[in-house]
């Protein structure tokens, strides 16, 4: 069985986001979405909300499973076996921090990443910028999943 870890903060899923995993979903078994805590970072939403987005935007995919983790994302991946870690590319920068990370990544654990690079029309999107527009009032819903709209506008 091949599994895949889909790991980050997702405060909130992006349709960016979206785009990577559907389109993974052919590549692995099971993929776990793995919403990271980090005690030194402020988030918008608790981590309940997120888990709750991403739930709700994945109720009827039998292969996603959406977990949270403290700790080495290589760590959190060795306990649930998982094989493979995911990751989105959308520009240059990305890759190369990336990049760092997934050679790391190998080297302490033998774990492999495995990059898909964003669609062309979801490539601009972060979720800084999407919380940068909700901040100021701005009307984010084009840029995020039908679920987190929905609970911020009920």
């Amino acid at each position: 069985m091949k599994k895949a870890v889909f790991p980050g903060s997702f405060d909130p899923i992006t349709l960016g986001h979206l785009d990577i995993i559907k389109r993974s979903l052919p590549l692995f078994d099971e993929i776990v979405i793995a919403i990271g805590i980090n005690a030194k970072k402020n988030y918008m939403f608790s981590i309940e909300e997120r888990k709750k987005f991403i739930q709700n935007s994945f109720f009827a995919e039998e292969k996603i499973i959406v977990e949270t983790y403290s700790g080495l994302t290589v760590d959190y991946c060795k306990t649930i076996q998982a094989d493979f870690i995911l990751r989105g590319l959308r520009n240059p920068a990305d890759f190369e921090f990336e990049k760092a990370i997934a050679q790391t990544n190998r080297k302490l654990s033998g774990i492999e990443t495995v990059f898909l690079l964003t669609s062309a029309d979801t490539s601009f999107i972060s979720s800084s910028i999407v919380r940068d527009i909700i901040r100021n009032g701005g009307d984010a819903s084009s840029l995020i999943p039908d679920a987190v709209s929905n609970a911020m506008n009920p």
